[in-house]
């Protein structure tokens, strides 16, 4: 079975010829779809055109969770079936959550750049960091990584409040969207990107946050309104943010938040441990031994 492996690595697969091929190289990638029977999915959009060049195309296996990268109608429309493998990269995601918190807590971009410049101590007097101990964390998602997150938040001594798309009124710590984020000083996007979760954080939203307040978004850039957190972040009113994902992605270099201090990011990447790989390439194999033996996928979407 043929598995083109749309990421630039190696991989070798009993019984499967895997072959690889760079998420920025269209053209071997257009040259590869001809034989691809599996396509092993990570971020560059799959559209209905790669598709129609995959004649062969049976499988369309997300190395994640999130599907909004991938045409779904078009793959039903062509038969070709589509899994994902939702919670195998939760323990990278939630550590990197917490890891984005405290970096802009401690102020670690600004340091970072005085201290390479040989200007790190004395800090000047407004590089004054914060701890997460005695902090509300609001967590956007009451899905694997929030509840992962949830514990260490609570290790370190702040204060977990979480809301979730469905009604959890047994549970002290759930909360209305809005009285969440009234009530958070640190707020953490842990939610997919649908019609309904886009811009979910909008100006008005963003408004009902604590003065200080920080932003983590490990889950898709389009939940927050960009603009918007840019102009709550540059008048002063919130403290910072942290984050992994952008409305588009690769972020361009003048997109205006990479451009202040009080914000960390990184690229798309809170996922990409080896630990994560191995969970990933266990799932994507498993489903490529159903697939030929004509047995019910994996955590099947489409």
């Amino acid at each position: 079975m043929r598995v083109l492996l749309h990421y630039d690595m190696e991989h070798l697969a009993a019984g499967l010829d895997v072959v690889s091929c760079s998420e920025q190289d269209d053209e071997r990638f257009a040259e590869l779809l001809a034989g691809a029977e599996v396509i092993w999915h990570v971020l560059r959009p799959l559209t209905a055109a790669d598709m129609d060049r995959a004649p062969k195309l049976r499988l369309i296996q997300k190395l994640g969770t999130g599907v909004n990268t991938i045409d779904l109608e078009a793959a039903a429309e062509r038969g070709i079936a589509v899994a994902n493998m939702p919670g195998r990269n939760a323990q990278a995601v939630a550590e990197t959550s917490l890891l984005l918190m405290l970096a802009v807590l401690r102020r670690v971009v600004p340091f970072d750049a005085r201290t390479r410049r040989g200007a790190g101590w004395p800090a000047d007097r407004e590089l004054v960091g914060g701890e997460l101990g005695g902090r509300t964390v609001g967590l956007l998602g009451g899905g694997e990584i929030a509840g992962l997150l949830r514990p260490m938040l609570e290790a370190v001594g702040a204060r977990v409040l979480y809301t979730s798309r469905r009604p959890r009124p047994g549970d002290p710590a759930w909360r209305e969207l809005d009285e969440l984020l009234r009530s958070s000083d640190v707020v953490s996007v842990h939610v997919p990107l649908t019609d309904e979760t886009h811009h979910l954080l909008d100006a008005e939203r963003l408004a009902l946050l604590p003065v200080g307040a920080v932003v983590v978004n490990t889950a898709r850039g389009a939940v927050i309104d960009e603009a918007a957190l840019v102009a709550e972040l540059v008048s002063g009113r919130l403290g910072g943010a942290g984050l992994d994902v952008f409305e588009r992605e690769p972020v361009d270099a003048g997109n205006p938040l990479l451009g202040l201090d009080n914000v960390v990011v990184m690229p798309h990447v809170a996922w990409l441990t080896r630990e994560t790989w191995d969970r990933y390439f266990a799932v994507a194999e498993e489903n490529c031994r159903r697939l030929g033996r004509g047995e019910e996928l994996l955590y099947r979407v489409r």
